[in-house]
């Protein structure tokens, strides 16, 4: 662990401390032909030498493979990419990246899967009430207002795309984590949080229904999220 680590750091260093945004739109436009990737890749090559203390003669094979591999990703990335698949990419990138790191590691200790099932009880029943407070619910509440609907956009709407689907997921996401973790006053200073932010486009808007449809959302949001979570404390309790 202790050298994976060590691995992980000069990678994060590499990627995200001394990478500028320049340096990133310097490789999309010009892919292998920008001299920033090749900056890039001496940067990631002098800090894994730095948290190896230059001892190349005992992990020059880890070194190699990492330094190859980054350089390969990345080119990779560069090509596949498109303005719409960015983000999708970013998060291929750093998966393949991680992969090669434990593949480094695995190249000086051994490592070895549990005994036991990985998939424990306890880890099953937890993913199935992630997916019920992320998908399901947001079906559910989805069905149950879409009946009214009011007519909220205008022509300059500056909101973001899906915006609020997002900020759903999020604040159920956190109201579960706060019930399952016993922060229940966590809980009331979110909801008093998205009020003060919801209530400038309440007030600007003077639309009674917007305001019932947006509140009758924000509470099954929550009342969904505190559900789940207490029926899984309570699931919980029962293994």
């Amino acid at each position: 662990m202790f050298l994976f680590l060590k691995f992980l750091l000069a990678h994060i260093l590499g990627d995200f401390v001394f990478q500028p945004e320049k340096w990133v739109k310097n490789k999309e436009e010009k892919k292998v032909k920008s001299v920033k990737l090749y900056y890039h890749i001496g940067i990631h090559a002098l800090l894994l030498l730095l948290v190896l203390l230059f001892n190349l003669q005992e992990y020059w094979l880890g070194f190699l493979l990492i330094v190859v591999s980054h350089y390969l990703i990345d080119v990779l990335k560069l090509y596949l990419q498109k303005k719409k698949t960015k983000r999708i990419w970013f998060f291929i990138d750093q998966v393949l990246h991680l992969i090669v790191l434990v593949m480094a590691t695995s190249l000086y200790i051994d490592f070895q899967l549990p005994s036991e099932n990985i998939i424990t009880e306890k880890g099953l029943l937890l993913l199935t009430f992630l997916l019920l407070v992320i998908f399901v619910s947001a079906i559910i509440i989805k069905i149950i207002i879409t009946q009214w609907n009011p007519e909220s956009k205008k022509e300059n709407d500056d909101s973001l795309a899906k915006a609020g689907r997002y900020i759903g997921i999020l604040e159920r996401l956190f109201v579960f984590t706060f019930v399952i973790t016993n922060h229940w006053e966590a809980i009331g200073f979110l909801l008093a949080a998205k009020s003060v932010f919801r209530f400038g486009d309440l007030t600007s808007s003077k639309d009674r229904k917007l305001t019932e449809y947006i509140l009758i959302g924000t509470l099954l949001s929550f009342g969904f999220a505190i559900f789940l979570g207490v029926l899984y404390l309570y699931v919980l309790n029962l293994l």
